[in-house]
């Protein structure tokens, strides 16, 4: 039977979508809450930008607090962080026939000995190769190719050490080793020197000239890592350095323990031939060859002295201007 409209005979006449649920039976939308607030628009954010944000903060910091009292344990809110402890350095190859054969005579800690084939054995070759197996340090054979990407392709004769990173000295054991060596003390301080072989060869020139350490600061300076040891030519193993955190304040403490101090400075009071303390115990500031010593660390030496040089020389390398002062001094005490 067909519809009198013309329709579908079983089309429904009402519709058949219900009320919207949860819309309380009212067919409309949910409202916007608006835009968002940025991240320095929010008062609890940590971002926040507010005028109200430091005492939100302590307001904050104060609520933890009560809360961690009152159930009987310790927050670090409001506290600083703990300083994460230094990481220690990787071993590092000590190159060089001379270098290897002084660190294993001074027993220096090390890991393996690496010995290139085809290497020419000559006497100081056999002798480091005697004196690690007499330590049970393995010997290790393999390519000069091996060897040059072990070592970066530096300088190194065809035998290598790996070495434990370097064990400084404190400064009380220093000023006690010279005290005890039964000669007037003599040490050396470097102030800013950043080349580790600046630092390898006043190592060596402090050994040379009858010194009994070495100080440098913790930062902002070279250490002794094997760059410095090659430089050394062996000396740093029987010289002992001192790393300081304030230099200041170290030349203090040595004036405290009867030292003289001098500063090596280009526009010193006088020339270092002329030093009125060479035989007394001495402590030589060196500064780096372009910002020289610091203020603060010449003002508080004893003295100051400089080198003469020609007047077309601007400044002498760290390592040559320490050399020439210890070898005056050594000069002057002979």
């Amino acid at each position: 039977m067909s519809s009198s409209k013309g329709g579908h005979p079983n089309r429904r006449k009402t519709s058949k979508a219900g009320p919207s649920k949860g819309s309380g039976g009212q067919k409309k939308g949910l409202a916007g809450k608006g835009r968002t607030l940025k991240a320095e628009d929010r008062p609890w954010h940590k971002s926040y930008t507010g005028d109200d944000k430091p005492q939100r903060t302590q307001w904050k910091q104060a609520k933890e607090r009560a809360k961690a009292a009152a159930e009987g344990r310790s927050t670090n809110i409001g506290k600083a962080k703990p300083r994460r402890e230094q990481r220690r350095d990787e071993p590092e190859m000590l190159l060089g026939r001379n270098p290897v054969l002084e660190a294993l005579r001074a027993r220096v800690p090390a890991t393996a000995l690496y010995v290139a084939y085809g290497t020419d054995l000559d006497e100081r070759v056999a002798e480091s190769v005697r004196l690690a197996g007499n330590r049970d340090l393995p010997v290790k054979e393999l390519s000069r190719r091996d060897l040059d990407r072990r070592t970066n392709n530096a300088l190194h004769q065809g035998i290598g050490l790996e070495v434990e990173p370097y064990a400084y000295a404190g400064l009380d054991e220093l000023l006690a080793t010279a005290e005890a060596s039964g000669t007037a003390p003599l040490l050396v301080a470097l102030d800013g020197v950043t080349d580790p072989r600046n630092l390898g060869a006043i190592i060596r020139s402090t050994a040379a000239f009858g010194g009994h350490g070495l100080l440098i600061p913790s930062r902002r300076a070279a250490s002794v890592t094997a760059v410095a040891w090659r430089a050394s030519a062996g000396a740093a193993a029987r010289l002992p350095v001192a790393k300081v955190v304030n230099l200041a304040r170290t030349v203090k403490t040595c004036q405290d323990a009867g030292f003289m101090t001098v500063a090596l400075d280009a526009g010193g009071d006088a020339d270092v031939y002329d030093m009125p303390v060479a035989e007394d115990p001495l402590l030589i500031v060196v500064g780096d060859e372009g910002k020289g010593v610091s203020r603060l660390v010449a003002e508080t030496c004893d003295y100051r002295v400089g080198i003469p040089i020609a007047s077309d020389v601007e400044s002498l390398n760290a390592s040559v201007a320490a050399s020439i002062a210890l070898a005056e001094v050594q000069r002057q005490r002979r």
